[in-house]
């Protein structure tokens, strides 16, 4: 289940911790990606038996050990990336972070344009979308992959490039994540036209 999100007010600061939004099926696909890369780099290493001091089995325990690095590098950096954020009287600070790094990216109120949420992006439809004989599930399988390269359900503009973050969110918790960001930030923050459709209309009036 995604984490629990959590606000921690200071006295010049918004903490808001995101923590790790993943949803179980998502956590399936990464699962089975690890799964799958890391019996391709075992069957590598049967092929390279026995073990041999000569160039050919070098390269190929070389080749395995790469592909097993991947796929816990992978699968780690996916199941436990977090993500928090820090609003201040000046900027709004994104702090994306998993066990091997962490970045953090500082945008100034006054450069930064209304906020969206993105939802689920449109896409083209797959052709065996709606018919009866889409046994393999097609369409399910594209939203699925859909969701697993998602770069963020909210985004704005800053300096006309978009900025994307807060995976996975749902988006009745973007909903509560806006509201405590706005009622921090105020007018430094604008929303987009689709939170009135979103949201009551008399908060979104309120707010704006």
């Amino acid at each position: 289940m995604p984490d629990k999100i959590t606000y921690n007010w200071g006295e010049d600061h918004l903490q808001i911790m995101l923590g790790r939004q993943i949803a179980p099926r998502i956590k399936t696909l990464f699962w089975l990606e690890f799964i799958f890369t890391s019996g391709m780099a075992t069957i590598f290493l049967i092929q390279s038996m026995p073990l041999k001091a000569n160039l050919i089995h070098f390269a190929g325990y070389l080749g395995t050990a790469t592909l097993y690095a991947l796929a816990a590098y992978r699968f780690i950096s996916r199941m436990f990336f977090t993500e928090e954020l820090w609003l201040d009287a000046e900027y709004l600070t994104i702090v994306n972070a998993t066990p091997f790094k962490r970045k953090v990216y500082r945008y100034e109120w006054q450069s930064a344009g209304p906020l969206h949420y993105v939802g689920t992006d449109a896409k083209t439809d797959h052709p065996l979308k709606g018919q009866c004989y889409d046994y393999f599930g097609f369409e399910t399988q594209e939203r699925l992959i859909q969701n697993l390269h998602t770069e963020g359900k909210l985004y704005f503009n800053y300096y006309g490039f978009p900025v994307r973050f807060a995976k996975g969110l749902y988006s009745w918790d973007a909903e509560e994540v806006v509201r405590m960001m706005k009622i921090y930030a105020g007018r430094k923050l604008s929303l987009g036209p689709e939170w009135k459709r979103m949201v009551e209309e008399s908060w979104f009036e309120e707010e704006n």
